[in-house]
């Protein structure tokens, strides 16, 4: 698996998330972002037992190449 950074929060606290990925051999995007745990959110939606739910700011979206104008990886 070869994971390329697209962009990171440039607004992050600590300069660490949220970051947007992709991966090359999956084409699937990979968020890091802060862990939701609120109970009352959480109730809100179906997660299988499998899956987590990260919260992403909507300021993060200019990273996916889709936003940008451009596709693959040339980010």
């Amino acid at each position: 698996m070869a994971l390329h950074k697209l962009g990171q929060d440039p607004e992050s606290p600590d300069g660490k998330s949220p970051t947007v990925y992709i991966d090359d051999e999956t084409d699937h995007y990979i968020l890091q972002g802060w862990k939701v745990t609120d109970p009352a959110r959480l109730g809100q939606m179906d997660i299988p037992e499998h899956e987590t739910v990260i919260e992403f700011p909507r300021r993060m979206m200019q990273f996916f190449p889709e936003v940008k104008g451009r596709s693959g990886t040339d980010a």
